[in-house]
């Protein structure tokens, strides 16, 4: 009975856990209840279209629940950042073993890190104002769902470019801009005019993504999936941006 009790305690422990964000398979049946489906986070891990990862050092911006730096992890990374503010903010220090401290939106990456006996590193910051040199450099930096809730997207295209070894993978809200597709646009957010979030400003079409990589320090940059099959004025965009 010392199996199905120790996933007994581990499915209470999941469920503890006020909001998930990001679902995460922790193994032995135990999945955590994101907001995003297990179905979704597949097809946005697909849309990113990891490269080899193997003995790679690897930054994940914007973690949250970590489902990102887990799966870098779990492809054979050498090591594994995982860097949030927004989502963590208010962490107080020492908070190892301290769950009734933790903010709530803190805790999931905790969880499951725990389960999952991981060794990715945690770093409390904000990309758009902390010293990239603090942070160094490292070969695959992972950009999902953070650009267009900046308001100076270049600014933070500019620093990506700096912890980029060899490419950067930006995933973003976007916009296609029909006939004027070829023009270097972006939509600015004023309120909640994306998806009902405030906090959403800027989303640029495929043009203006590539143009904005390479202002920022790129080399070179592919858009996958680009132009989408059937446009939408509204849609998600990848590029691999290289150093």
């Amino acid at each position: 009975m010392a199996a199905p009790l120790r996933a007994s305690r581990q499915r209470r422990t999941i469920d503890e856990v006020p909001f998930w964000y990001h679902s995460i398979d922790l193994g032995g049946g135990l999945v955590t209840p994101g907001f995003k489906s297990p179905e979704s986070m597949q097809a946005h891990l697909s849309a990113l279209q990891l490269p080899d990862l193997a003995d790679k050092t690897v930054l994940d911006v914007g973690a949250w629940d970590g489902f990102y730096a887990f799966e870098a992890e779990r492809r054979g990374a050498r090591r594994v950042v995982a860097l949030d503010a927004y989502e963590w903010a208010g962490t107080p220090p020492g908070w190892e073993g301290r769950r009734e401290q933790l903010p709530p939106k803190w805790l999931g990456f905790e969880v499951a890190h725990d389960l999952l006996g991981s060794s990715v590193e945690c770093v409390v910051a904000d990309f758009t104002t902390t010293d990239p040199a603090d942070l160094g450099r490292f070969d695959v930096v992972i950009f999902s769902g953070v650009l267009y809730h900046l308001q100076d997207p270049l600014g933070a295209l500019r620093r990506l470019a700096r912890v980029a070894r060899e490419v950067a993978l930006v995933e973003t809200a976007a916009i296609h801009a029909g006939v004027l597709e070829d023009r270097a646009l972006c939509e600015f957010y004023e309120g909640g005019e994306l998806n009902g979030d405030p906090t959403n400003w800027w989303a640029p079409n495929g043009t203006a993504l590539a143009a904005m990589c390479r202002a920022a320090g790129f080399g070179r940059v592919e858009l996958l999936d680009y132009p989408p099959a059937a446009p939408t004025p509204q849609y998600r965009l990848v590029a691999h941006a290289f150093a």
